[in-house]
Formats: C-alpha cells, structure tokens, sequence
C-alpha cells in the first residue's frame, strides 16, 4: 500500500508537469484508477504533512472536483465505515492542519461534501460539521475561526432544514465576528459570509428584512478590506447588487456613498475603483427605478466615469498602428466607457443626458486632447440610453461633433469618426436623412488624412455604419463622388500593401464598397468595372497569413456587389470568382479554425446561390463539407467553481454565468458566430434551391434539430427553427414517405422547444416554424401524444400570458415605480402579445387542417381564450381571442355554433369597440360567419349589417389608424349580401357599399370584395350598371383605383374577370371614351396594364 501510495505522489507531481507528454499520460492513468481508491489515496495525501505542499494542494484540488462532478457516482458506494472515516479525517485536518493554504483547501472539500449530503427532505446527513461550526466559530484559535467561516461562505445552505431554526444564531455569530476588532482575516470572512448568506436566499424576502442590520458591517468589511489590498468583499456587493438589489435599499445612501468614495480614490488600483463603479453601474440595471431616485449619487458618479475615460496613454506609434489591437478590458478608459454606456441604457436620458451635457461641453472645450477624445467618445456611449432625448437636440451634437474632424491631434479625430458612425447607427434613417450632405463630405474628406492611417480607416468604418442604414435615394446623388474617393483610396492603398505591407485602411475601404454597393444595387452597375478586376486580385494574391483578414473582407466585398448589380452583369465574373472561391474552399483544411476567411466565405457562398439561382446546385457537394462542419461546432463548456474561477479569465474568450452556491457555467464562446452565421446559410440553400437541396435535407435536418436546444447561442436555435418546414418543401421531391419521416424526426423536437424555450424571439420563431409545418403536413400529422403535450403547453402559455399581466399590475403598485419602469413594462407586454399571436398561428393551422376534427381538443384551452375577450381584458386579448374565434367559424363551421354562446355577443357588441384592431377583427368574424358559418348565424349576419354601417360611417373611419378596420367592415357588408342575401336589403344597401368602394388597405379583403363587384356586374346588377350603364364610369374608377394601389395582383383570379368586364366596354365606342377620359393618367396606364396582362 505505501508503495502504491508513492506511486500516486509521482502521479500527482506529475499532474503538476510544465511538459505535455508527462502531463497528458498522468491524466490518463488518473482517470484508469477507481473512484473508491481515488478517495483513500487523495485523502491521504492531504493529511500526510511530509508530502511537498504543492502535491497536497493538487489532491485537495482533485478531491473537491472529484465530489463536485462524480459525488453520486463514488461516495455512496464507499463503506459506512470509509464514509465515516473521510468526513472525520477532514475535521480532523481542519484542526490540526499547519499550513493555512491546506486548510482552506480542506473547507473547501468539506464545504462540498457537505453540500452533496443534504437529502431531498433537506436533512444535512452530516451533523458532525454542524456541531464542528458552531464550536469553532466561538473558539479562541482564530484559525478555527476562519475555517468555520469560510465553510460557511462557500457553502451557506449547509444547515438545511435547520436554517430557520438557527437564524437568529447564524445572526448573531456573523455579527460578532464583524465586529471582532482584533482581526480583519474574521471581520472580511464574516463579511462575505453574510453576504453569501443572502444570495442564497434571494427569494426569502422576510430573511432579507431580518438580515438587512448587517449592511453596515459588511460596508464597513468593503472599505477596511479595499484599503489592505484585497477586493473580495467588494466583489460580494458588487454581486448583492446584481442579484439581491432590494436587501441594499435600507442602507443604499451609505452603499453608494462608500462606491463612490473609492471609485474617487485614486490611491487604491484600478480594478478596485472599477469594482466600486460596478457597483453603482449594476444597480442602475437591476434596480434603476430605486437609483433613479438618489440622482445626486448618480450625478457625482458620472463625472468619476468621465475622469477614467481621460486616462489614456500617449502613444507616439498609435497613428499608424496597422494591427487593431484588442480593447484593454482592465483599463480606466474602457470600463468608464462601459459603465456610462450601461447606466444611460439601465436609468434612461431623462436622467442621464440633463447629468452629463455640460460635462462633455466642457471636456470637448478642453486644451488638452485626452479629455476631447474622452468627451466624443462618451457622446458615442450615450446614444443607446439617451435615444429619445438626444434626438431633439441631435442638429447642434451633429454639427459639434463635425468640426472635430478638424482637429489638431489625431486620436480626437479618431474619437469623432467614432461618434458620427454610433450616431448613424443608434439615430438611423433619421440621422442619415437630416445630414448626409454634411456627413458624407466630411467623412471624405477625413479619409483622405493619409499621414494617420488609424484615422483613415476609423472615418472608412464610420462611412460603412452610415451607408448600412442610409436610404437608398438619399445616397444615389453622392454615388459618383463617393465611389470616386474610394477608388482612388483603394489603388494608393493597394500600392503601399505591395510597397510597405500595410493593410489596415485597405481593410476598411473593401468593406465600405460593399456597403455602398449593397445599398446602391442595381445604380452600382456603371462602377461595377472600376472595382472587380483589383478586388479580384487580391483573393487571388493575398494568400499570406497576416492578409486573411483582407482576402475575407475582399471575398465578402465581391459577393456584395455582385448581388446589388445582379446576375446579367455579374455573369462575366461569374465563373472566376467561383474558382476562386473554390479554390479557398477546398484548401481550407489547411485554415486554421479561427481563420476569419471562414464565415465571409460561409456568407459569400450564400449570397452566390442567391445570385445563381438553381446553377448554384452543382457546386454543393464542395461547399456543403465545410458548411456542415462549421455548423456543428460544439463549444468548450464547464462547471466551475468560485476556486476554478480563479484560475480562468474571460480575455481567453471565456464567459461565465453564476449560478449560485458558489458555482459559475463557463463557455468559451470562439466559433460561436461562426456557427450561427453557418446555420443561417443552410436556412439560405434550403430557401432558394428548394428541390434542388433535396439530397442534403437528411444530414442538414439531423444537425438542426438536436440545435434547438443549442442554449448557447439565441441565432442557432432561430435558424434551426426556420430551417424546419423549409427542408420538409425541400424533400418533397422524394416522397411522401419520406417528408413523414422527417416530420416524425421534428415534430417532438418542435412541441418540446415551445414547451421549454426561454428567450421570447427565439419561442416566437420556434412557433410560427411549428405553425407553417403543421399546415404543409396536413390532418393527422400529429398523434395523440402529440396533441396532447401541446394542449398542455399552449395552457401554460396562456395561463402564464395571465399571470404576467398581473405581475405587472403588482410592479404598478411597487413603491419604486415610475414612468421609465412603465416604458419597461410596455416593453414586456408587446413581447407577451407577440407570443399570443404566436398562439394564435398554430391553431390557426391546427383548425385549417384538422377543421371540426380538432375542436373536442381546443376544449381544453377553451375557456382561457374565452377569458381572453372579457371586457376588462387589453384590447390586444380582444383581438387575438377574436381572431381564434374568427378562425373556428371559418374553419369548423357548421360545428362551431356549438359555442357560439361565449362569443357571438361579445363578437357583436365589439364591432363598435374602441380600439381599431379589435373592431377589425370583429368584423372580420362577421364574415366568415356569412361565407361559411350556416343557417344558424343567419339572425346574427341581419344584427350586425347596421353595426358594421355604423362604423363604416362614423367621422375619422378612414384615418390610418381606423382604415383597416373600417375596410373589414365594408368586405363584411358584401360577404353577408353575397352569401347570405336573405339577411339584408341588398338593393337599399348596395348603392352605399359601391359608394364605399375600392378597399386600398386590406389587400386579401380588396379580392373578395372585387370578387362580389365581379358577380354583379356579370349579373348586369341594374344598380351596379345604372340606367343604359350610366354607372359604368364609376365603376371603372372603383377597378383603376383598385389597379394603382395594386389591391387586385395579376395573379389573382378576379383580375381576369376584370379585364372581361373592361373588354366588354372596350368595344362600345362612346361609353369606352366615356369610361377613360373620366380617369386620370395613372389609371388609365393601369388599365391598359391589366388589358395587356390579363
């Protein structure tokens, strides 16, 4: 045994290895040794104080992990008596243990030993740690007194059950080691106890209440513990700010003014003053209507972000830096640029902009450059937050900001091509529409700077965020001169790459022909010649590593334009930049994975299938390979805890999310964008080569679903959403057996995410997916199973869309509430309305393919819909629950009068409703009761013709916001004359309907009602016509007008019945003269149109 015993401790050194090989094959032979004997060899390890320190610290390290990730899986097993003897020889070692660094190693083992032995009743099977805490605590041995402490710390739900029991003891032995005077160790520890303490219980809000006489402790821990050099206290407010931001508010005057005094200081380090910002910045996000009202906190804590953006390093090689080098996360300049972003997003510019004008006035007015540049680029923080109230005042900013392209020193120049690109993005078209004749000539002209590079480029990257959002005719005047000064830029520019290897600008110049191109579509054509050849040259000389960037922005650049000009001009091109491209494409093994040419050659693959239309199928089998395979990358994913953490950091490229219980979910976010990017183009292909794609559908549809539940990524699961019914019409080609197959693969997959998916858009997506499935399947695509989980989840989503509600009238009532917490709670309620609508597609598809089939089991979601068109419902639920009904009439009629007690009188009586959507949908209902509901609506069609005329007539009923709604109700009044004309005195309503005619708005109602226009007129109505067809100018004028507002397609069925009408006149001499002259230019032009193409 003590032989083997020896081996592990070389096995453990080795894990310690700086070389590779040792270290790899000690992994390996780690793994290979059973749990149980992992425990024995571990433990002793620890307890053997001969060993070197560094081997023991590496089996305290294992043996928490090893109880973290495999708990369930070693100790149960191990012998009652093991079992006993390892949790007494982890006492033990807390006791006896010289080294402080093991001892603190071993709480944390027993901490989470602990935390694996409370059972599901919440029992803590362990009571000897109990007892041990509650003896060490009040010890004279300070170091026991840590050690209790710091168990605590890292595992506060150690008493279980028993916490409230002992809450007033738990109380009272963290105060007393707050106020232990003679030890700051004990004081801190206590301090980040409690504070742990209270996160645990976040949702306790009368635990909270009882503990919040510990604050000042624990603020007093922050500001002694700052001052010695250690900011784990603080960190813990910086959490109870994010994730416990009411416990603050009995003691939040003192908890911001201490913030804000060490932010100040400018004694302490940087992070720590950063910390003590976040503080304040977190707040403003977690709990901003409870700031907004300390302003003067908020008003000195401005200037304070504002001073760290000033400091920044003179850098004399900064203007013709050619590598961008990434944003320094730790300094001032970036985390006070950071936090006013956040807090103008967390309080809003009401508060916000009032706050920080003047500041920035007077930076921009200063000598010297740092606090100019500190200035504009806060202006650029600012625009998200301060949205609404920066663009009243967005002339004067604009024209400020402008003249700082003139600037002595070149990083201010810099810092205002930064401003005006955020502006053309947070303030887009608005911005773009009221200066693009000032903004774009200066930012030429700023472009032109070539003695600073950096500028060049930034003025170029601006530029692009300008053309992004610009409206096309508002750039078309400028087009000559901008593709002029990019040229010349982009041939001076390629030249000093041969001569000096410089890239930078040549980078962002490529990108800003794309986006002029992009924008500029088919008007790019003439310039078309003067850009390929020299972009074409680069993919295929820049082959060098440092120059990837280059070729994948070139790549995208030529797959830009040749979308905008189109396939005519692009074609003489065609056929060499696909070589290119495939030549890329197929030494891409030798691409590194975070080659950045990758996703522009994903992207650029894309857009060429949408240029080549189905001659892009014979190129798939090259390009599906690497599309595939970035599609599926898996990322690095981990559980870690508060001592893993440590060891990790997020420059290299890990994020991390709490989880509580001193555990955080880590994921290396790298291929992450790439991914999504991938998942989007196999949407793309499935979308414009339909049949074409058939023979990927298996493999692409394998990939796609397992990504609905891909949580790491919000982009992924939409794709992988919108990829669904797309690859069912791709694989119609082989089958009907086949697509059923498919389906049944998707189908669980589908119901499950809308069960479970937690991001609004995302469920939104996954739901109007699951919706146009349905209706390509057909009846019977769903099993009993099926249908009812999703009755299930479509009542919970209901029930939830009423209890939301009612959270939010309870955050009315909040003592913190105020208009922006009102903006907040709009906000929410569209999200929830949106979702409703959602709700309101899938049975819109489940009714119009099961009909009357489907209705015993909308019963069980029946009276939440019936809830849903209550009076005192939001006229959002109105509508909605309306459009359900409308559906069931529609659909399942005659079957539907069935349940025509809960919502004929409310459909009736809402016809008149105030709110227009609702009205609309009223009237819709009205409808499809005429068209397909039966005898038995006959008497509700008779009531609601003087309702509907009613509205038609009222004052404003064609305004925008009533026109929709008064056009249903036209379209209605013709549906109840045409089908149920029994009902209605058609010959007195008639000459009003006619007189109401063409519909403009509604184009699916404008059909029907030319439809019934057509019916008449076949018929000879002699009221349509007029005595010997005096009306038939009138008539003409209702078609032309209908024609010019394109109400009736040439594709619809009606149009052909028109021009029969018009063909008819056509040959009667007089009355055709009569008929045209009395039309305008444009209706006479779309008369002749519909002649021609009908």
């Amino acid at each position: 045994m003590a032989e083997q015993q020896q081996q592990f401790y070389l096995l453990l050194s080795n894990l310690l290895s700086p070389d590779n090989v040792v270290r790899k094959q000690a992994e390996e032979a780690y793994e290979n040794i059973p749990g149980q004997s992992k425990v024995t060899f571990l433990l002793q390890a620890l307890r053997n104080s001969a060993a070197a320190e560094e081997v023991r610290q590496m089996a305290a390290v294992l043996m928490r992990r090893m109880l973290s990730a495999s708990f369930d899986e070693v100790f149960p097993s191990l012998a009652p008596d093991v079992q006993n003897a390892v949790k007494g020889e982890l006492l033990l070692g807390i006791q006896m243990e010289g080294s402080s660094n093991i001892r603190k190693k071993t709480c944390d083992i027993a901490a989470e030993l602990s935390r694996n032995l409370i059972d599901d009743d919440g029992n803590n099977q362990w009571p000897e740690i109990l007892k041990f805490l509650f003896e060490s605590v009040s010890s004279q041995n300070v170091a026991l007194r840590e050690a209790a402490l710091h168990i605590f710390w890292n595992f506060p739900g150690i008493f279980g059950n028993q916490q409230q029991h002992y809450l007033d003891v738990i109380k009272r032995m963290l105060l007393q080691c707050m106020q232990d005077q003679e030890n700051s160790t004990i004081r801190r520890l206590a301090a980040r106890a409690a504070a742990a303490f209270v996160l645990a219980n976040e949702n306790n809000t009368p635990l909270q209440k009882h503990f919040a006489d510990m604050l000042p402790g624990i603020l007093q821990a922050v500001n002694d513990s700052c001052y010695q050099n250690d900011d784990s206290v603080l960190k813990s407010l910086v959490e109870l700010a994010d994730t416990a931001p009411k416990y603050l508010r009995p003691h939040l005057e003192p908890t911001l003014t201490l913030s804000l005094k060490l932010c100040a200081d400018t004694t302490l380090q940087n992070m720590q003053r950063q910390l003590a910002l976040e503080v304040i910045v977190t707040l403003s996000e977690t709990a901003s209507a409870m700031l907004r009202k300390h302003s003067n906190i908020v008003s000195q804590a401005i200037p304070q972000m504002l001073a760290m953006m000033v400091d920044l390093e003179n850098d004399e090689n900064w203007s013709n830096s050619d590598e961008l080098e990434d944003d320094d996360f730790d300094s001032n300049a970036v985390a006070g640029e950071s936090a006013l972003d956040r807090i103008a997003c967390g309080l809003g510019g009401k508060v916000v902009l009032p706050l920080i004008k003047e500041h920035i006035m007077q930076m921009l007015q200063n000598p010297d450059w740092k606090y100019r540049h500190a200035g504009l680029m806060a202006l650029s923080a600012i625009g998200e937050g301060c949205h609404q109230q920066m663009e009243g005042i967005l002339n004067e900013i604009v024209n400020f900001v402008l003249l700082f392209l003139q600037d002595p020193h070149p990083r201010v120049r810099y810092a205002a091509c930064n401003a005006i690109g955020q502006m053309a993005t947070d303030f887009a078209p608005t911005f773009q529409r009221k200066f693009h004749d000032k903004v774009i000539s200066a930012l030429l002209q700023t472009m032109e700077d070539q003695a600073n590079p950096r500028v060049q480029a930034h003025a170029a990257a601006a530029l692009i965020n300008f053309t992004e959002d610009c409206p096309k005719s508002l750039l078309l005047p400028y087009l000559d001169n901008l593709v002029n000064h990019l040229h010349v830029i982009m041939v001076a520019k390629l030249q000093e790459l041969v001569q000096k290897g410089t890239k930078l600008v040549l980078e962002q110049v490529v990108t800003s022909i794309a986006s002029v191109a992009d924008t500029a579509e088919e008007k790019f054509v003439p310039y078309y010649d003067l850009f390929m050849p020299s972009l074409k040259h680069i993919v295929e000389n820049g082959v060098q590593k440092e120059l990837r960037l280059l070729r994948g922005k070139t790549i995208e650049c030529i797959s830009l334009i040749g979308l905008a000009v189109g396939k005519d001009k692009f074609m003489q091109d065609a056929s060499d930049v696909m070589q290119l491209l495939l030549k890329t494409q197929t030494d891409s093994s030798e691409l590194e994975d975070d080659d950045p040419q990758i996703s522009y050659m994903i992207s650029a693959w894309a857009r060429m299938c949408k240029i080549l239309g189905k001659e892009f199928q014979q190129y798939l089998p090259v390009v599906m390979g690497p599309l595939m395979k970035t599609a599926s990358i898996k990322p690095e994913v981990a559980l870690l805890d508060t001592q893993d953490m440590e060891n990790m950091s997020e420059d290299d490229g890990w994020e991390f999310v709490n989880l509580g219980d001193q555990q955080s979910f880590g994921i290396k976010t790298a291929g992450l964008e790439e991914k999504a990017t991938a998942c989007q183009m196999l949407v793309c292909y499935a979308k414009e080569l339909k049949e074409g794609f058939a023979e990927y559908t298996e493999q692409v549809v394998k990939l796609m679903v397992p990504l609905l539940k891909f949580y790491f990524h919000d982009g992924v699961r939409v794709a992988a959403a919108e990829s669904m019914p797309l690859l069912l019409e791709c694989a119609r080609v082989q089958g009907p057996e086949y697509v059923t197959q498919m389906w049944h693969f998707m189908c669980d997959s589908l119901i499950k995410g809308i069960g479970t998916e937690p991001d609004s858009d995302v469920l939104s997506e996954i739901m109007h997916s699951f919706a146009k499935c349905i209706e390509l399947m057909g009846e019977g695509c769903l099993n009993k199973e099926h249908l009812e989980e999703l009755g299930n989840i479509m009542k919970g989503k209901l029930e939830e869309h009423f209890k939301n509600q009612e959270l939010r009238q309870a955050k009315r009532q909040d003592e913190d509430y105020d208009e922006q917490v009102e903006e907040n709670l709009q906000d929410e309620d569209d999200s929830d309305v949106y979702i409703l609508t959602k709700i309101s597609d899938i049975l819109h598809s489940m009714f119009s393919c099961y009909k009357d089939k489907v209705l015993p089991w909308f019963e069980q979601i029946l009276p939440l819909i019936v809830n849903l068109i209550c009076p005192h419902r939001p006229w959002a639920d109105k509508q909605w629950g309306l459009c359900i009904f409308d559906d069931v009439i529609e659909h399942c009629s005659p079957t539907s009068f069935k349940y025509a007690e809960y919502f004929l009188r409310p459909m009736l009586q809402y016809i008149c409703d105030n709110s227009p959507e609702v009205r609309q949908a009223a009237a819709y209902g009205v409808g499809v009761m005429a068209q397909f509901g039966g005898e038995n609506y006959r008497p509700f069609c008779t009531e609601a013709i003087p309702l509907l005329v009613g509205v038609i007539q009222m004052e404003g009923s064609r305004t925008k916001e009533n026109i929709n709604a008064t056009e249903n109700c036209i379209s209605a009044v013709g549906k109840v004359m045409k089908c149920r004309p029994e009902c209605v005195n058609v010959n007195e309503i008639l000459p009003h309907w006619l007189s109401w005619l063409p519909l403009h708005e509604d184009k699916e109602e404008a059909v029907h009602t030319f439809s019934y226009l057509c019916d008449l007129i076949e018929s000879n109505n002699p009221i349509v016509l007029g005595p010997n067809n005096s009306s038939l100018p009138r008539v003409f004028a209702i078609i032309a007008d209908g024609l010019t507002n394109e109400a009736i397609k040439n594709e619809d069925a009606c149009s052909k019945r028109l021009a029969n009408v018009i063909r008819q006149v056509q040959g009667s001499g007089g009355l055709w003269t009569e008929c045209m002259t009395s039309l305008n230019e444009a209706q006479q032009a779309a008369i002749q149109n519909l002649l021609n193409s009908a």
